[in-house]
Formats: C-alpha cells, structure tokens, sequence
C-alpha cells in the first residue's frame, strides 16, 4: 500500500535510487505515491566525496532521512547518512512486513479487487492498528476478535482472518473454549473433577502446548490452549472438550462444548 500524502520531516522512508548526478543522487519512494526525493551529495555519506557512485549505486534500495519537504516545489530533501545501521535495518524490516502485508491484502480480497475496496479495507484496519502488518498478526493470532473495533463488513474480516491464519507465521496462537459438566449422581463431583483432569491430558499434551482448565461458574469451565499455530491450538482445545465431555457421560452425566461463555465474566 503506498501513501498518497507527503512525508514528515524526520520520518525514515525506504526508497530506490534511480538516477545518479554529480550533486546528489534521486530516491524514489517506495512508499509514497509519486514522490521522488534528492540526496544532496553531503548527505550521501560522511566526510569528503569524490565520487558519489562509490558510495551508492542506480537500483540500490535505501533507507533515508527526510529532512524538508516542500510541497510547493514538489521537493522532498533527503539524508541516507544521518540513518544509522539499527534505523535501517529496523527500517527496512517494516517495510517487508509491509510488503508481505499488501499480498495478504490481495490474497484476503482477491488479485482483482479494485482500487477503492482495497482502500476502504486498509483505512479501516489503519484506524485501529499502526500497519496492516500488525492488523494480520492480531487476526492470525485472536481471529475475529482482533477485528470487533474494526468497521469492516463480515466478508472482508472473514477473508482477514482466513488470510492471516494461512500466511502469518507468529509465536504462538492462544485460543479459548468453555465445557458444561452436569452430573446429578450422589458423587457428581468427584465425576466433574475426573472430567477435568481427562480435559488436561493426564500429562500428555504435545510439547509445545500449554493447557490450562479453569473454573467460570458451574456447570461452565473455561479451557486455554497456547500453541505454536492456529491449527494446533484449534486441534488441543477440541480434543481437550472431547475428553472432558467423553468422561463425564461415561459416569452418566452430561457434557458439551462452545467457544464462546454464557454470561459474561465477572
């Protein structure tokens, strides 16, 4: 997604160089619509330069200060010395991100999506996140939830979701369900508990997996599932309820699953 503004001063922008003179080299912006930039030949590289290809190439991709901007005369002023190697590479990692993040956009609406959804979806997932990297990351890792203050119809935050949990690599993926166990036997209780300890897998949870079974308020138990994917966790969990509601209707009582609480908690 490029910009369709200008850039602040003081802001790091990535660019390419494409034209090289004796005075300074030319950046065009990646992330800008139509926006050019001049690196004067003292902003190039610290001390004296006697050539300034020595130090840059046509094609070379940089990472640049932006000192002025002059709308106006259309003149964007630049410095590629004054950004040092942690401002690049921190720099330039958020513009892959960034470039990862517009195909998944792609992928979520469809190569064919035109201009104007494109740009509603991005504004909308802008207004609430710092990039849209970060809008799939959140959606891989919470789902739906990551988009409930997001104004997004239900088609669009559903093709996020499916996008960002089919490309995004993250940490790990937390995801909660709730089981009801009833038993009404004189020893109910002791049914329950048994129900419980068969939900967090008698010590036989892959590793990798964090498994965590709670009480919400009877008959309602809350399972947790951290895992290194979406996939894992969604497997954990449903084996985990299945366990739990397998055991108690084994000692006559009743058990089912849902993803989402009764009531809200306390």
């Amino acid at each position: 997604m490029k910009y369709s503004g200008w850039p602040e001063p003081g802001e790091l922008v990535v660019g390419e160089i494409d034209e090289i003179a004796d005075f300074g080299v030319f950046v065009d912006l990646d992330q800008y619509e139509d926006k050019r930039g001049l690196c004067h030949i003292s902003e190039v590289a610290s001390g004296w330069i006697k050539n300034v290809r020595d130090h840059v190439r046509e094609g070379q991709t940089v990472v640049a200060k932006v000192l002025e901007v002059d709308q106006s005369s259309n003149q964007i002023d630049l410095s590629i010395k004054d950004v040092n190697e942690h401002q690049r590479k921190e720099t330039i990692q958020d513009w892959k991100n960034e470039r990862k993040a517009d195909n998944w956009m792609l992928i979520a609406l469809g190569e064919d999506v035109d201009d104007d959804r494109y740009t509603s979806v991005a504004n909308a997932l802008l207004r609430e996140y710092d990039s849209l990297y970060d809008a799939f990351e959140a959606s891989a890792i919470r789902g739906l939830e990551a988009l409930e203050d997001v104004d997004l119809d239900d088609d669009a935050a559903d093709s996020i979701v499916d996008a960002a949990r089919d490309n995004v690599s993250v940490p790990y993926v937390d995801v909660t369900g709730y089981v009801d166990l009833e038993s009404t036997a004189a020893d109910g209780v002791d049914d329950v508990k048994a129900a419980l300890e068969a939900a967090e897998g008698n010590g036989e949870i892959p590793d990798g997996v964090d498994l965590d079974v709670g009480y919400v308020g009877s008959p309602e138990y809350r399972i947790k599932v951290r895992a290194p994917d979406y996939k894992t966790a969604e497997d954990e969990l449903e084996a985990a309820a299945e366990r739990a509601r397998e055991a108690i209707e084994s000692a006559g009582g009743v058990g089912s699953f849902h993803r989402e609480r009764r009531e809200d908690d306390e």
